[in-house]
């Protein structure tokens, strides 16, 4: 069984930075995509980065491109997001999501999402 479970989140002020893992387990996650989006309250959940497979190719949603890097460790089966110069307007529910070996940037293509982690910025 697929598990994702985020770590990482907190309150931080607004041009402070933070940074989120997802621990993955169930199956060898090599060959999946791995993705954030995040929730803030009333809101829809939005794409924020995706990384392929081998983490050759990364894709940011343009209000985090410049701020926010993902990464991976395949031997970890971990996926990070490094969350720089962090903005009032981040602050939402981190969720990471996987899909076997589809980059998608939308939440309904991915079949797997962990709990999820708040993250607050304060101004």
């Amino acid at each position: 069984q697929v598990q994702l479970v985020e770590s990482g989140g907190g309150l931080v002020q607004a041009g402070g930075s933070l940074r989120l893992s997802c621990a993955a387990s169930g199956r060898t996650f090599s060959n999946d995509a791995m993705a954030w989006f995040r929730q803030a309250p009333g809101q829809e959940r939005d794409f924020v980065a995706v990384i392929t497979w081998n983490g050759g190719r990364t894709y940011y949603a343009d209000s985090v491109k410049g701020r926010f890097t993902i990464s991976r460790d395949n031997a970890k089966n971990t996926v990070y997001l490094q969350m720089n110069s962090l903005k009032p307007e981040d602050a939402a529910v981190y969720y990471c999501a996987t899909a076997f070996m589809r980059v998608g940037f939308t939440p309904r293509e991915y079949p797997y999402w962990g709990q999820g982690t708040q993250v607050t910025v304060s101004s």
